[in-house]
């Protein structure tokens, strides 16, 4: 797993943080969002937006589990927070979502972490005060992983 840490002290910078990220989404991508309420994943999120190019309001789709967003590349924003049962998923189509050309963006990914692909971006928001945020990136693959789990 290739991992960066990141620790910024505003929200301002964590979305240069997201447009910074941005320049790496090619499309198919799925970022998994991992953290706390109020750790800045929506923050992190809108940051990626702008660096994607999505025109309009980048919110968290919490009462409707998935936003789509023209921009560069299509987005799908999913917000998995209310999220009962993840049956619901299978309703929406996500493997759509998920293998498909744009790049979604998971928050609360741990909710659906056994339906995301095996390869995918993972980051783990954690507040380290009111204003101070600690951004960690990793790239999994589960076949690297299992591989190197072999070798041990």
């Amino acid at each position: 797993m290739i991992r960066l840490q990141i620790k910024t002290k505003s929200p301002e910078e964590t979305r240069k943080v997201g447009e910074k990220l941005a320049q790496k989404l090619k499309g198919g991508e799925v970022v998994a969002f991992f953290g706390p309420l109020g750790s800045g994943k929506t923050c992190l999120i809108q940051g990626i937006c702008q660096g994607l190019k999505v025109a309009g309001p980048v919110t968290s789709p919490c009462f409707v589990i998935i936003n789509e967003y023209p921009g560069k590349i299509k987005v799908y924003h999913f917000d998995l927070y209310r999220l009962e049962r993840i049956e619901e998923l299978y309703e929406l189509g996500y493997e759509e979502y998920f293998y498909g050309d744009g790049i979604c963006l998971v928050e609360w990914a741990e909710k659906a972490k056994s339906l995301l692909p095996e390869k995918r971006i993972e980051i783990e928001l954690r507040i380290l005060s009111e204003e101070k945020r600690e951004i960690i990136v990793g790239y999994i693959s589960h076949k690297i992983a299992s591989r190197k789990a072999k070798k041990s």
